[in-house]
């Protein structure tokens, strides 16, 4: 029952050579910048505040609408999550089109609408502009955000959230937002299956009528189009569209911690760790060390592979595949962030080196070579961007929406090559800061939180759970309970002794939706150690595992295979009905290491060694002993990856409790079974377990 089954799932540069005489010796010095020619955009305002921003493109007979809110972030508070359904909501019912009719419509053009939060984007082909201009009028004016969509919606997001919870990226991305930001301001708030039951359409409406307002909305039009066409169309479909007040917002300014601080959220029996390190930083966009600063993050690790993260962490200490920093600009707070995923072996060393670049950079002035190169990729990156007429868009809104000098991008590769080796330095010791930085970790509690103390001004390690939220620290157990005492609590709970030993054979059956399909699963057993689980989709078996006391086959699409060595062992020991009535007889070890919190129930966590030297750390209830968890780690395609089951819904069969939701993780992919029948000393033949 612990073991269902498991899814897997800069440019190129042309040197010419001259007959001139050349002095060799010398390095050529690099030539001026070249002068940006933007492309032209002209902008205007409707009368109801509206800002309209055209971008000339005649080259194919597209046009494009992006409409943009300025507005300030939203504390949503214990429904963190509603913002986010607002936008995606919208989008999805008004008050003549239903979802599927908005789709069709859509479909029938061959355009595009996605809305979001703060904006919504549209294109099409030139001649259906104003079909599409009604559809997002429509989307835009007349949204009725329906309520079974809505539920819908937060379905799929506790869903999402279910499969996402055990990923290092998460973890760590949610940690380090709640240890940068704060839980007082609205980066710091993070979703969770708690905040997404407290939304109601009250609140998407609500927020709806409060920010979406034309006086704090860009619209920047793209493409076939000029600005007399752009203004009819402007008026015609977005000038009944009423101006209102938007509250202002003022929000308590982050800072970096006064020392090193360490924050980890635990991934249990995960062979490998997220590393961050991250603090705020006052970055603002148009900020006058935006380039400078750039430059300085590029020779960091800022995308660049000859970054030093990478060549550090990567080429010379081969502990990771990629090592990136960010510094990234915002109108309330910009942060930094550097990170990688490494083994739990070096995780320590990992955070050593990640601060000792960061020393380095500050310390040290960077080569002019190294300068250079950056710089090279750098202007290549931002020439290539001008093909596209998108980036004269955002070129020309950030211009408008941060009073931007109008040739601040035009004089872009001119203040680029003006960046010298002083300027990194500078820009190193005014934004890193190796010695007052988050130092979040995602991982192995287990195996890499100790070694994680000594980077700590503290000398404390804080433990946060998935969403990061506060956990405390496990709690030693003491001399009064040890792990034969758990699992004896554990067999009480779920009947007793006496009951668990009377069972003779047990069938389960149970289904579960994937991608969506129907899978069924049958798992039958009878004492002491024959076992037998067919999965099955659309009535035809899929999967075949039978075990009859000594043999074991396997049999999948059609082939079948005897089950020999190791695996057998496993198979062996996976048939054997209630194994905790005979842990020791069958060769287990068995440690108590702990108590800790599993989902805000304490749990005991006991690490179980099985006679084939596999581990499983198994949690369970210190209120009323059941069974909650079993993580254990599985070799894949995809490397080593951590399998979560978790156990609940407990119901009584015969005097037995039994989990009827057994919810399982591998990676990406989510299992939801759900128990449809057990029976218990049906009378299963022998001939049930038969090996053809």
């Amino acid at each position: 029952m612990k073991k269902i089954f498991s899814f897997l799932f800069l440019s190129l540069l042309i040197a010419f050579t001259v007959s001139a005489q050349l002095d060799r010796s010398q390095r050529p010095q690099p030539g001026p910048a070249p002068v940006i020619q933007l492309g032209d955009f002209e902008t205007f305002k409707l009368r109801n505040g509206l800002q309209v921003i055209v971008v000339e493109n005649h080259k194919v007979p597209v046009v494009s609408f992006q409409l943009s809110l300025n507005i300030d972030p939203v504390m949503e508070g214990n429904a963190k999550g509603y913002v986010d359904m607002a936008g995606t909501l919208m989008s999805e019912g008004t008050k003549t089109r239903s979802k599927q009719q908005i789709a069709e419509e859509i479909d029938f053009i061959g355009g595009n609408i996605s809305t979001f939060s703060t904006g919504m984007y549209a294109s099409s082909l030139k001649r259906h502009q104003e079909t599409l201009l009604g559809l997002m009028s429509d989307i835009l004016l007349n949204p009725t955000f329906p309520e079974a969509e809505l539920q819908r919606n937060i379905t799929q997001s506790k869903s999402a959230l279910e499969v996402s919870r055990n990923e290092g990226n998460f973890i760590a991305g949610n940690v380090s937002r709640v240890a940068a930001y704060g839980t007082d301001h609205p980066y710091g708030e993070i979703t969770t299956p708690e905040s997404l039951d407290n939304i109601n359409r009250d609140l998407l409406v609500n927020y709806y009528q409060t920010y979406w307002k034309p006086n704090v909305a860009y619209l920047v039009v793209v493409g076939d189009i000029n600005k007399k066409e752009a203004k009819k169309l402007a008026k015609k479909y977005f000038g009944k569209w009423k101006k209102g007040n938007v509250p202002e917002m003022n929000y308590p300014t982050p800072v970096a911690p006064e020392g090193n601080r360490v924050a980890m959220g635990n991934r249990s029996g995960a062979v490998q760790s997220m590393v961050y390190v991250t603090y705020p930083v006052a970055f603002t966009p148009g900020n006058p060390d935006a380039i400078k600063a750039s430059v300085m993050n590029s020779i960091l690790g800022g995308g660049v592979f000859s970054g030093r993260l990478m060549q550090n962490l990567r080429e010379d200490k081969g502990y990771t595949y990629g090592a990136r920093s960010n510094l990234s600009t915002d109108e309330l707070i910009g942060r930094f962030t550097a990170s990688t995923e490494v083994r739990n072996s070096v995780t320590d060393s990992t955070v050593v080196e990640i601060l000792g670049e960061m020393r380095r950079l500050v310390n040290e002035p960077v080569t002019e070579e190294s300068l250079q190169l950056v710089k090279n990729f750098m202007s290549g990156s931002f020439a290539r961007s001008l093909e596209s007429p998108r980036t004269i868009a955002n070129f020309a809104l950030n211009i408008q929406r941060y009073n931007l000098p109008e040739d601040y991008y035009a004089r872009y590769l001119e203040n680029l090559e003006a960046v010298t080796v002083a300027d990194v330095q500078a820009m190193a010791a005014k934004y890193l800061k190796p010695n007052n930085a988050n130092i979040v970790v995602a991982g192995n509690r287990d195996e890499v939180a100790e070694n994680l103390q000594k980077f700590s001004s503290t000398g404390t390690v804080e433990f946060f759970d998935a969403f990061g939220r506060p956990v405390e620290a496990p709690k030693a157990v003491t001399g009064e309970v040890n792990a034969e005492q758990v699992i004896a609590a554990y067999v009480t709970a779920i009947g007793g002794y006496n009951r668990v030993k009377a069972v003779e054979d047990l069938t389960m059956n149970m289904t579960a939706s994937m991608q969506g399909m129907t899978i069924e699963a049958v798992n039958k057993q009878k004492a002491p150690d024959m076992f037998y689980s067919t999965l099955s989709m659309g009535g035809n078996i899929i999967q075949k595992q039978v075990y009859d006391g000594s043999r074991g086959k396997v049999s999948a699409m059609g082939q079948s295979q005897e089950i020999t060595g190791e695996a057998l062992n496993e198979l062996k020991l996976q048939a054997v009905l209630f194994p905790e009535l005979r842990y020791g007889e069958l060769g287990y070890q068995m440690e108590l290491t702990g108590i800790e919190d599993l989902e805000g129930v304490e749990a005991y966590r006991i690490r179980f060694t099985s006679p084939n030297g596999s581990v499983r750390n198994e949690y369970f209830s210190v209120d009323n002993g059941l069974r909650l968890s079993t993580q254990i780690s599985q070799e894949s395609p995809m490397g080593s990856m951590t399998v979560v089951t978790n156990y609940s819904d407990y119901r009584e069969v015969n005097g037995i409790m039994f989990p009827f939701s057994i919810k399982q993780q591998l990676g990406p992919q989510m299992l939801d079974m759900k128990v449809t029948s057990i029976e218990v000393n049906s009378g299963l033949d022998n001939d049930a377990f038969l090996i053809d």
